[in-house]
């Protein structure tokens, strides 16, 4: 999976993150960011990986998640690989 493809699938976990607000509340506590921080980072690759890492941390949001965004839960890891912070992630 590219670069572009990977972030369209992060930006697409942030909305459904951004959707539920007690979703929100435990990823803002988790990132530590404000509303505001998130937004301005929310075009960054690296921020982005971390939204998928937060996904990806709980099966039922992964698969709440996938099922929401019409994704195989595969691909969802394999965005996550295309973004950095990942263990093996290719510059």
């Amino acid at each position: 999976m590219n670069s572009a493809n990977a972030q369209t699938i992060a930006l697409k976990a942030l909305a459904f993150i951004a959707s539920d607000e007690q979703l929100l509340g435990a990823f803002m506590a988790a990132c530590g960011c404000s509303p505001r921080e998130i937004k301005d980072s929310a075009l960054d690759p690296a921020f982005l990986g971390g939204v998928l890492d937060f996904v990806l941390q709980d099966d039922k949001g992964v698969l709440d998640f996938c099922e929401t965004a019409g994704i195989d839960p595969n691909q969802l890891r394999r965005a996550r690989h295309a973004l950095p912070g990942s263990p093996g992630f290719d510059t």
